[in-house]
């Protein structure tokens, strides 16, 4: 009863007004935020996908040729010294930095297929296991105890031969499955010495434009068959720390480096992307800090309206945190009922774009951990409602 008497007395000034203004800003400031931050989340799971237009953390380096490059003795000019990569490594949008090693020996491959043979010259690279987008089955090799050399194909390279050469010359096409079970060797020679090995293509990469073999297979190769001295890398692959970040760009162009295909225009849609969440996400947080303010400046003017009631009680025997216990509970139920409705908006939000980015072949992202922030933030907002209130009480009167 007495509750219930106290409770009636400090209610007769709480404006309903300011109350539901402060609602009414807390719930937009927070609906943006959660629905950004689950938009974000849903459509960086993109990113996870090597085939997506906006799959792009790294990117190839390579120097530019200029005039009729190494004929005119510069093909050193086109190789990053040890200095160049320590300093492309230094900068704050390089995570990691990899060097493609390449074959100093000849390499002719043979293949028997539908009853036919060929062959061709071909070029033989390495780099880091780290750098891959694949990480197929027999990726390893032992010199002189594995069956075969491992090897990882561009998938340009397989749909050049399906749909430019197979196409003109008659011959069959193959899927990434038959073409690994074709039987493939080398012929590796130099250095007075040459010697067959046997091959397998056991994978195809999107990210590497190249015909890559295990490190440990390319440093027996190059000392078994070649006798010069090991040279500077001509590319080099550079795991970013944020795709398209402009500083990025602008370190390529003053030091005249290019990067291999379209990743630096599909880097910049990433950061983009990246940016203007974020931006939406700031003006969320500023909206709710400010309706946060404005629940403050509403409970300090309804306390000083209730300074007399408040005085009397503390005379009766009340002590401060009973007084502010009651404003307490106007903050918890209309945050509670915030947080509530905020959920609910991002879910309905999330709902409604979750067709069209299946459309894209991306699956949604679950929506606890956007839940979880919710609540953080909503728990943060009434912790300091809650102590703002305490204090003032226990100031003032």
């Amino acid at each position: 009863m007495a509750k219930n008497t106290v409770w009636r007395l400090l209610r007769r000034n709480i404006s309903a007004g300011q109350i539901a203004g402060y609602a009414l800003a807390n719930l937009v400031g927070l609906a943006i935020v959660l629905t950004a931050v689950q938009f974000y989340r849903d459509v960086t799971s993109v990113w996870d996908d090597e085939d997506s237009f906006i799959s792009k953390d790294y990117m190839i380096l390579s120097k530019r040729v200029s005039g009729i490059g190494s004929f005119m003795g510069a093909g050193d000019a086109t190789r990053f010294s040890s200095d160049e990569i320590a300093d492309i490594s230094s900068q704050p949008w390089a995570r990691k930095v990899g060097s493609f090693s390449s074959a100093a020996f000849n390499v002719y491959a043979k293949v028997d297929f539908g009853g036919a043979s060929m062959g061709t010259a071909l070029f033989l690279e390495s780099i880091p296991d780290d750098f891959f987008d694949v990480s197929p089955e027999g990726w390893d090799y032992e010199p002189g105890r594995s069956d075969y050399v491992p090897v990882i194909l561009s998938k340009d390279y397989l749909s050049l031969y399906n749909f430019g050469f197979a196409t003109s010359r008659g011959m069959p096409q193959v899927s990434e499955e038959v073409i690994g079970m074709v039987p493939l060797q080398f012929s590796l020679s130099g250095n007075g010495r040459q010697e067959w090995i046997n091959a397998r293509i056991v994978g195809f990469s999107s990210r590497l434009n190249t015909i890559a073999v295990p490190e440990e297979f390319m440093q027996w190769a190059n000392h078994t068959f070649s006798d010069t001295p090991a040279e500077n890398p001509s590319r080099l692959i550079v795991m970013l720390d944020r795709p398209g970040d402009p500083q990025a760009e602008s370190y390529l162009e003053e030091h005249g480096y290019e990067t291999a295909g379209d990743r630096a225009d599909n880097g910049k849609a990433a950061y983009f992307l990246s940016l203007v969440t974020s931006i939406v996400i700031a003006v969320g947080l500023i909206i709710s800090l400010l309706a946060f303010f404005i629940l403050l400046l509403s409970l300090y003017l309804l306390l000083q309206k209730n300074r007399e009631k408040i005085h009397q009680l503390m005379q009766l025997g009340y002590s401060p945190s009973q007084v502010a216990r009651y404003y307490h509970y106007i903050v918890l139920s209309v945050n509670g009922l915030v947080l509530v409705v905020a959920l609910a908006v991002m879910l309905i939000a999330s709902h409604s774009w979750q067709s069209s980015l299946e459309a894209l072949g991306v699956e949604a992202s679950p929506a606890w951990p956007t839940i979880l922030i919710g609540v953080a933030i909503m728990s943060l907002i009434s912790i300091g409602n809650l102590v703002a209130i305490t204090r003032t009480v226990r100031k003032d009167f």
